[in-house]
C-alpha cells in the first residue's frame, strides 16, 4: 500500500474541514423537511362556547400534543395554536385578524423538521369589496399564511398570494422552512414572499 504523506493528508483534512464549515459538504445530521395534516373541518372539531353573530369556536387536534384553535365573529376568523385552548387564546395568532371578511380551508398543513412541527400553513380566503360578482357580492382572493409554533410565540410570519403565485404552496412551505423559526413575533414585519396580488394586499392592508 502507497502510503501518504503526512503533510498531503494535513492538507486534505483540512480542505474537508473547510468546505464542511462553507456548506459544501452536507453535514450528517442534515434536518429532514416534511408535511403533514389535519382538518379543522366542523365534523373533525370540537365547538367551544355559545355561537355568536354567526360565529362559534372550534377545537381541533394537531400534531405533537397541539390544538388549532378556529375563532369567528362577525364573518371574520383568527386562528392560533398551543397545547390547550386557553394557551393558543394567549398567543399573537389568536389576535391577528384581516378587516375584510374571511374564511379559512379546513386543511391545515404542519410543516416539520425531522418529524416535530415548527410551522402551519393555511389556506385564507379574503373577501375583495371592489371586485363584486353579479349579485354584488364580494369575490373570495385565496391566499396562504405561514404561521410559526412552539417553542416561542405562535405568530404569522409570511404570506403567499394563491392567485398569483402558481406555485404558491412550494413557495409557502419554503417560507416556513427559512423564516418561521427565526421569527420574532412582535418585532419582525410578516413577509410578503413570492409575487403580490389582490388577497396579500387586502391582509396587509
Amino acid at each position: 500500500m502507497k502510503r501518504v504523506p503526512l503533510r498531503s493528508l494535513a492538507i486534505s483534512v483540512a480542505s474537508v474541514l473547510f468546505a464542511a464549515a462553507l456548506g459544501l459538504i452536507s453535514p450528517a445530521h442534515a434536518q429532514t423537511f416534511s408535511s403533514s395534516y389535519t382538518s379543522t373541518a366542523e365534523k373533525d372539531c370540537r365547538t367551544v362556547g355559545k355561537p355568536r353573530d354567526g360565529g362559534a369556536t372550534q377545537v381541533c387536534p394537531g400534531k405533537s400534543g397541539l390544538v388549532v384553535v378556529v375563532s369567528e365573529d362577525d364573518l371574520r376568523q383568527t386562528v392560533s395554536v398551543g397545547p390547550t385552548q386557553a394557551a393558543a387564546a394567549k398567543e399573537p395568532a389568536a389576535q391577528t385578524w384581516f378587516a375584510p371578511f374571511n374564511s379559512t380551508g379546513n386543511t391545515v398543513e404542519w410543516r416539520m423538521a425531522d418529524g416535530r412541527p415548527f410551522a402551519i400553513i393555511q389556506r385564507w380566503l379574503i373577501a375583495d369589496n371592489d371586485d363584486v360578482d353579479k349579485s354584488g357580492t364580494p369575490t373570495n382572493k385565496p391566499m396562504l399564511a405561514v404561521t410559526r409554533l412552539p417553542p416561542g410565540p405562535v405568530c404569522h410570519v409570511a404570506y403567499v398570494d394563491g392567485q398569483a403565485n402558481r406555485n404558491a404552496n412550494e413557495v409557502a412551505r419554503q417560507a416556513a422552512d427559512e423564516f418561521a423559526r427565526d421569527f420574532k413575533c412582535g418585532k419582525d414585519e410578516v413577509k410578503v414572499v413570492g409575487e403580490k396580488g389582490a388577497a396579500v394586499k387586502l391582509a396587509k392592508h
